[in-house]
């Protein structure tokens, strides 16, 4: 059985997301999804939809098998509790896959890390261009 582990903020669920998840649940068995706490997003705008909301739709898609909440302390705490085989990252998120690497084997911890590609072009497959619309259509 192979555990594949994917991570994001996924506010406002969109067509990227979807397709970022179906390639992750395609590399194994079970699809794990942490799911960013609020409190730890520091690279973009916080979200719109509060976490515990974020979690709950992304544990309601049939393509993973179980969404949890991210550690407020220590990012890859949950990490060691899931124990993926495989930790599958977007073609956006900021995380080096070699310190990503180091950092779980300091932990004893060893997860093949796979970059998922960029999915087909889509006007609003981004959270970010979901607002901008909605702004400009508000404006």
């Amino acid at each position: 059985m192979i555990r594949v582990l994917a991570t994001g903020t996924f506010d406002l669920l969109h067509p990227g997301h979807l397709t970022y998840l179906k390639e992750c649940k395609a590399l194994g068995d079970e699809l794990y999804v942490i799911v960013a706490r609020d409190s730890m997003i520091r690279h973009k705008p916080k979200p719109v939809i509060p976490e515990a909301q974020r979690a709950e739709m992304i544990n309601a898609l049939k393509m993973v098998d179980k969404a949890i909440l991210g550690s407020e302390e220590d990012i890859f705490a949950p990490i060691m509790e899931i124990k993926p085989d495989i930790i599958a990252l977007g073609y956006d998120q900021h995380f080096d896959e070699n310190e990503l690497k180091n950092e779980l084997h300091k932990r004893g911890f060893c997860a093949r890390i796979v970059r998922i590609g960029k999915a087909e072009p889509c006007a609003l497959c981004s959270s970010a261009k979901i607002v901008k619309k909605i702004l400009e259509r508000c404006g």
